[in-house]
């Protein structure tokens, strides 16, 4: 009786430790205008030689959350993020589901949440990404694979000057 006690007790405790508190997560706006907001960010993306990357989700996503603190407190993959893509959260929820564009873009929340999809400067669809891809196998994500996505998709990476031999 006493070792299920204790296993009940370290299970409440990395319960406690590993969970996120949601109620501060606050990346997505309901009901703004997701449509005008990615003209804005492809328009940015178009004049300053960058991507859009669009990052699907909602404040109810625990994963939405952990993926954007794995990314901004990583200066690696923040600073690629920042040099090469113009980054929007589009908020998918119950009372906001965007199902236009989630149609526009070929449903990708057909993946599950949170889902990303890159844009280029004239606003075509040239990758969607699904973050189960991108996991480190526990509960997180995985440096070398997000790192990676940021690193192939960048607009250099479609400079036909860069394959020359």
């Amino acid at each position: 009786m006493r070792k299920i006690a204790v296993l009940f007790v370290m299970l409440i405790i990395s319960v406690i430790v590993f969970s996120q508190d949601m109620t501060k997560f606050k990346l997505y706006t309901p009901g703004e205008n997701a449509e005008q907001k990615i003209a804005g960010a492809i328009k940015k993306a178009k004049k300053e030689g960058k991507h859009v990357f669009i990052q699907i989700g909602g404040n109810w996503c625990i994963w939405c959350a952990r993926f954007n603190e794995f990314v901004t407190s990583d200066k690696k993959i923040d600073s690629i993020m920042k040099a090469d893509y113009v980054f929007y959260a589009m908020n998918h929820s119950q009372e906001d589901p965007n199902k236009k564009l989630l149609a526009k873009y070929n449903y990708p929340q057909r993946f599950g949440f949170p889902v990303f999809i890159i844009l280029n400067g004239e606003g075509k669809l040239i990758h969607t990404q699904t973050a189960s891809y991108l996991g480190d196998g526990k509960d997180g994500y995985d440096r070398d694979k997000v790192y990676a996505l940021f690193r192939d998709w960048k607009p250099a990476a479609f400079d036909p000057n860069r394959y020359k031999e």
